[in-house]
């Protein structure tokens, strides 16, 4: 499995996060665990996204 690589960047508001090697897959939260939480779903979801169109092929 590829290790990813979450970023997660603070404002004044919150934070946002992305991973490097998954386009798509950003988020953003009021705090460290909930963007954690945000990206764990990002994640899946691009990748469920991915399959899918794999399949279609």
């Amino acid at each position: 499995m590829t290790n990813l690589t979450p970023v997660l960047v603070q404002f004044a508001e919150g934070f946002v996060g992305y991973v490097e090697e998954l386009p798509g897959a950003n988020i953003q939260g009021a705090t460290v665990e909930e963007c954690r939480e945000n990206l764990s779903e990002a994640i899946a979801l691009v990748l469920g996204a991915h399959e899918e169109l794999k399949d279609q092929r």
